[in-house]
């Protein structure tokens, strides 16, 4: 009978302790659910106020201490759905927070490409639903707002196709992977929506 008693007071114990370690994975599964949201929104509201700033006369605004980007733009596109602000530079870094403008095109407004990437699966998922016609607005860090109609939508291939740069009329290339819904990252399609500048 001891013994018997003894080995249930075992199983007990055993239980308990995987019931527990269940709960703590379960935790951290949740915990690690609810963290790139948090990161996401928390990244976003730091943007917002680097653009404040960087709006009222400050330059090169870093968003967090250990940045190495700062808000160049702000796009607001179907009919201010999308507000997001654009960060300098390309980097894989800088496109985990936002889209980003690629520093060998023009800056917002000027004469030539202002070519500005963003990832498919998040700022840039919008722009498998616009289409020609359809107007989008660039806000410079000095306040003058650009707006730019879309002319056309491709799909290119990144190994083969590249970006004209030095247009004659201020244009606009916003540029994501290809598919939309790939399951897999990569890839050498990209998909590019080209807008010209309104007078």
């Amino acid at each position: 009978m001891a013994f018997g008693s003894g080995m249930r007071g075992h199983v007990k114990k055993l239980g308990r302790v995987v019931v527990a370690c269940l709960l703590c994975f379960g935790f951290w599964q949740m915990g690690q659910g609810a963290y790139i949201p948090a990161k996401a929104w928390l990244a976003q509201e730091l943007m917002q106020r680097a653009w404040t700033r960087s709006a009222a006369g400050e330059t090169r605004v870093a968003p967090w201490p250990w940045a190495d980007t700062w808000p160049v733009a702000r796009l607001t596109a179907m009919s201010g759905k999308i507000d997001l602000v654009v960060l300098a530079g390309g980097s894989g870094r800088t496109l985990a927070f936002g889209p980003g403008h690629l520093s060998a095109s023009v800056l917002p407004g000027e004469t030539g490409n202002a070519v500005i990437a963003g990832h498919r699966d998040t700022h840039f998922r919008f722009l498998k639903d616009v289409g020609q016609g359809e107007l989008l607005t660039l806000e410079s860090t000095d306040g003058q707002k650009h707006t730019y109609k879309i002319v056309a939508t491709d799909i290119v291939d990144s190994r083969r196709d590249s970006l004209l740069l030095d247009t004659h009329v201020a244009t606009l290339s916003l540029v994501t992977c290809y598919p939309f819904e790939a399951r897999e990252a990569g890839g050498p399609l990209r998909y590019v929506v080209t807008a010209t500048k309104l007078p």
